[in-house]
């Protein structure tokens, strides 16, 4: 009788929705970073429909590498707008709840967003690691139908990948508890609050952090080593320093991608004491980057430049 009672108890307190409080530590005064992460959220939308438009209408720009920043540009504005209108809403009218399906699928999108924003990263490193170490064959190796199927297939992968996140997160029980000290619903902050065993929550996540991140981070490693053993053999320093400027920009965003994540990692092991930095890190791993990687690539990349300023109607010379 005693274990039926204790059973009924549990299933009476159940919760239905969960409360986002914000960024740990500062919740009087949160509010105030709804202005500079409103801006950051308008700067990436703006500059990644602006780099679609360009890359449309550019016809020196339909060329795989610029498909790849196409695809990157809706992936980006995917991500941000996953969290950041909750987010907002959360600082400037504290609408704090939010139901348990929501949530749910609010984390099957950002874990499905972000590991292809992975993926398109490899397939940007493979079109030039052909680009520079077989320019002869690139023509024959990256055509449209490699790209659209290497698209095709990033996104199968992840969208698959990521299913169990949610699905696993879902299946335990929320018995009192459901107040996530963080401003989206992240998988290790929503399975805190169960009241059974997330271990296999915490194995998934890490299983999925490394087969799918990890693979993409050696990839993308590989391709750069032959890269540079490749430009390394030019006789004419002008021709490497050519080559190695069409990476400078892929390099950026991939070094600030990935050093964030693994900031995040670490400083999860640091929550306890410290819980504002890996929240605050998390949501600014998934706005600055969408902001961020339009104007770099815009910055240096010459043809980018040159559809960017027809684009605003300017006459400049870009060098």
């Amino acid at each position: 009788m005693f274990q039926d009672l204790t059973h009924s108890n549990i299933s009476k307190f159940q919760v239905s929705e969960f409360i986002l409080m914000g960024f740990p530590g500062i919740h009087t005064w949160q509010h105030w970073l709804s202005l500079p992460l409103a801006l950051l959220y308008l700067l990436a939308l703006t500059a990644n429909i602006l780099i679609l438009i360009i890359i449309n209408q550019e016809a020196t720009l339909h060329q795989p590498m610029y498909f790849f920043l196409g695809v990157l540009a809706v992936v980006d504005m995917g991500l941000a707008t996953t969290i950041m209108p909750k987010i907002l809403a959360i600082l400037w009218f504290s609408a704090k709840a939010i139901s348990l399906p929501e949530c749910f699928a609010q984390m099957y999108v950002i874990h499905c967003f972000v590991v292809m924003e992975s993926g398109i990263f490899v397939c940007m490193a493979i079109d030039r690691y052909v680009a520079i170490c077989k320019p002869l064959r690139y023509p024959a190796i990256v055509t449209d139908s490699f790209v659209v199927k290497a698209t095709v297939f990033m996104a199968l992968r992840n969208s698959l990948a990521t299913i169990p996140v949610p699905v696993l997160a879902a299946q335990r029980h929320y018995c009192s508890q459901n107040q996530i000290e963080h401003c989206l619903c992240s998988n290790l902050g929503v399975t805190s609050l169960s009241c059974d065993d997330r271990t296999i929550n915490s194995i998934y996540q890490l299983l999925l952090a490394w087969t799918l991140m990890g693979s993409d981070l050696a990839l993308i490693f590989l391709s750069y080593v032959l890269i540079l053993h490749s430009v390394l053999k030019l006789n004419s320093a002008e021709a490497a320093s050519k080559a190695l400027s069409t990476c400078t920009s892929h390099l950026i965003l991939i070094l600030f991608f990935y050093t964030v994540i693994i900031v995040i990692s670490i400083t999860h092991s640091a929550a306890i004491t410290l819980p504002l930095v890996p929240v605050l890190l998390n949501v600014l791993h998934n706005v600055i980057p969408p902001a961020l990687n339009p104007i770099v690539y815009a910055l240096k990349n010459k043809e980018l430049r040159h559809g960017l300023y027809k684009a605003l109607k300017l006459n400049i010379k870009s060098n």
